[in-house]
């Protein structure tokens, strides 16, 4: 853990030095905990009021809230908080990442999508295999896609999929109307799912949502769409999935799945129609440049009296 002068007084606990954020005043007090170290000393941790989780180490981070008596501020440097909400004391106000993974998981979404459209890992089995193997593949051009929790990863997506040349249908738990096209309700959804050839998930993981993608979801698609998950995988019912999976009528493209580590054996892994990436949606280059300039924001409008961005629990400071 790097320390501040005096660690003791440390008001903020962050992943990354202040100078590689930047941009900081010099009289922040702050502490550096990347969660690679041991945890620090709670004594360390009495003041710290506002708390940036390293990513990737929710487990673990987690166990530092209760030695921090004068905690306002957690700010997770994920965009789904599920796992995390349950942690947050009541007076405390929890922060996503809205927007720091936007780039990264779009750019997944349209590689799956393209990947499993014209069959390439079937190319690489068969590079691997030294066989040349050629056919006929659906391309992404005059498709339509359904862009399901139309947010910010979602009009992400969209904004890449504009140079493919498909149609694109936006759903959202309530109807508005944005600058890229109108966006249907929840409640359309059943009209609108047969007349997709690709679904695409970006919905937060909540009672609403988990389990949303059951049979009857499925049965609605139209045969051969493209079901793509990048949100999280208990959103869709894994045994419901398979047996459309198995049936043929259905193909897949998981970043995340139900249970997750996908373990050794489970049926998914060998599921035909199935394209399978290991949560990896945010994980890349993208993030950390967009992480910083995210931690920055929210300090310097602590630091100011101001409303801070992506508040997932609405409480006041």
């Amino acid at each position: 853990m790097g320390h501040p002068a005096d660690p003791s007084a440390a008001r903020f606990l962050l992943p990354y030095s202040p100078s590689r954020i930047g941009g900081l005043p010099a009289s922040l007090s702050v502490a550096v905990w990347d969660g690679t170290d041991d945890l620090p000393a709670a004594e360390s941790l009495a003041e710290v009021e506002l708390f940036v989780m390293p990513y990737g180490c929710t487990d673990v981070a987690v166990r530092l809230l209760p030695c921090m008596p004068r905690l306002r501020v957690v700010q997770s440097l994920s965009a789904g908080v599920d796992e995390l909400v349950k942690h947050v004391p009541a007076d405390v106000v929890l922060c996503n990442a809205q927007g720091v993974h936007d780039a990264s998981t779009a750019e997944l979404a349209v590689t799956l999508i393209l990947s499993s459209l014209r069959g390439i890992p079937g190319f690489v089995r068969a590079q691997d295999a030294e066989e040349w193997r050629t056919g006929f593949r659906p391309a992404l051009a005059d498709r339509t896609v359904l862009l399901l929790g139309y947010g910010s990863i979602a009009a992400a997506v969209e904004d890449r999929l504009t140079p493919f040349e498909c149609r694109v249908l936006r759903v959202a738990r309530r109807a508005r109307t944005t600058a890229r096209g109108p966006v249907a309700a929840l409640c359309d959804l059943p009209e609108l799912l047969p007349r997709a050839d690709i679904v695409v998930l970006t919905v937060p993981l909540t009672d609403a949502t988990r389990g949303l993608v059951d049979a009857g979801f499925l049965a609605r698609m139209q045969d051969e769409a493209l079901l793509v998950n990048v949100s999280r995988g208990a959103v869709v019912d894994s045994d419901a999935l398979l047996a459309e999976l198995r049936a043929g009528r259905l193909s897949a493209a998981l970043d995340v799945t139900d249970p997750e580590p996908l373990p050794a054996g489970h049926p998914l892994w060998q599921a035909p129609h199935t394209l399978i990436s290991t949560h990896v949606g945010g994980n890349s280059s993208a993030f950390l440049p967009r992480a910083l300039r995210l931690i920055r924001t929210q300090l310097l409008r602590y630091e100011a009296g101001e409303p801070l961005e992506n508040t997932v629990l609405p409480r006041t400071l």
